[in-house]
């Protein structure tokens, strides 16, 4: 089953951590082992697993970001936002993570991050759920 996250965004460039918004839906789905699709629907923005407990790890990385692809360069495109698209094809938009006894498989300090290049603007998150009926069998 399909699941949609609704964000806005407030600044050009963020990180929103939005771990505790797909948790909520692995819980809804009461789902205890399987994988958790995540997938955004935008060609501006991206999807990152990171440290999310210190938020100077979130600085760091836009900060570079913005240093290897600035936003006033001469690019063909005529809408001002490559560069938010080409650090949207970095990142890249999907990730599947492992559902382990009813909550994501993530290590200790890491998180989930949607990535806004090309704000503020109305966002989506796209979660599917899928279940691992072969755990624990023989």
């Amino acid at each position: 089953m399909m699941y949609s996250i609704e964000l806005h965004t407030t600044q050009r460039c963020e990180f929103i951590d939005i771990t505790d918004r797909i948790e909520k839906v692995i819980k809804g789905s009461r789902i205890s082992e399987g994988i958790c699709h995540i997938y955004i629907p935008h060609t501006t923005a991206g999807l990152a697993i990171n440290e999310n407990a210190d938020p100077s790890v979130k600085k760091d990385i836009i900060n570079t970001l913005n240093k290897l692809v600035p936003q006033n360069e001469r690019y063909a495109h005529s809408e001002g936002n490559s560069d938010a698209h080409i650090k949207s094809s970095i990142l890249g938009g999907e990730k599947a993570i492992f559902i382990e006894n009813g909550h994501l498989k993530l290590g200790t300090w890491q998180g989930i991050f949607f990535c806004e290049f090309d704000g503020p603007r109305e966002r989506e998150v796209w979660v599917n759920i899928n279940e691992d009926t072969t755990y624990g069998a023989k």
